[in-house]
């Protein structure tokens, strides 16, 4: 087997979770399971990967039962909360918008956890992802109702957690690591601001 034909097979090997869904999402369109939506479903996802190359979205093998549910909680709680604020600042005649866009850096660099994030700070209502740096790994959001550095700083803090949660739900021992070491800095930085 050549080396270019190697490698594209280890892509697709690589990719199969992607094919898998990409075949699903066919078969839905047509609302049909047959031989023939499956089998086109098929070529046209090895055609997509193949003109729209992206490089491989490489999984942990990694999953932490009760922080993946405590994430989903979280999420859940996150939203009804959110929810809730958003409808009473719009039957508040009172208020005025005062909305900001928010550079975040992230503590990775995996796109999956880039993305997973991203997803998830734009379901919250009142905080949308308007663009990211893949590069330096930072997410722009629109944030609603920040009216000072205060609110600013609550929304960054946020977007960290929510990355935290996915990182030692789904990420990689050495993300998992990473994370729990800036957590923990963060505490003792807050520790000694509190007892200076």
């Amino acid at each position: 087997m050549s080396p270019q034909r190697d490698s594209w097979v280890r892509t697709i090997w690589l990719q199969l979770p992607l094919v898998i869904g990409l075949i699903i999402l066919w078969v839905f369109l047509w609302d049909a399971v047959t031989v023939m939506t499956i089998v086109t479903g098929l070529l046209l996802a090895l055609g997509v990967m193949r003109v729209f190359y992206l490089p491989p979205v490489l999984l942990s093998g990694r999953v932490n039962l009760l922080w993946l549910l405590y994430l989903a909680l979280r999420m859940i709680a996150d939203i009804v909360v959110a929810s809730i604020g958003i409808a009473l600042l719009s039957i508040n005649p009172r208020y005025h918008p005062l909305n900001s866009v928010i550079a975040v850096r992230l503590h990775t660099r995996s796109d999956l956890v880039m993305t997973l994030t991203a997803e998830a700070i734009s379901v919250v209502p009142g905080t949308v992802v308007i663009d990211v740096d893949r590069e330096e790994g930072i997410l722009y959001l629109h944030a609603i109702n920040t009216r000072n550095a205060d609110d600013i700083e609550k929304t960054r803090r946020g977007v960290l957690g929510t990355e935290e949660r996915i990182v030692l739900a789904i990420g990689t021992h050495d993300q998992a690591e990473t994370v729990r070491a800036e957590r923990r800095e963060r505490r003792a930085e807050l520790s000694r601001g509190g007892t200076s």
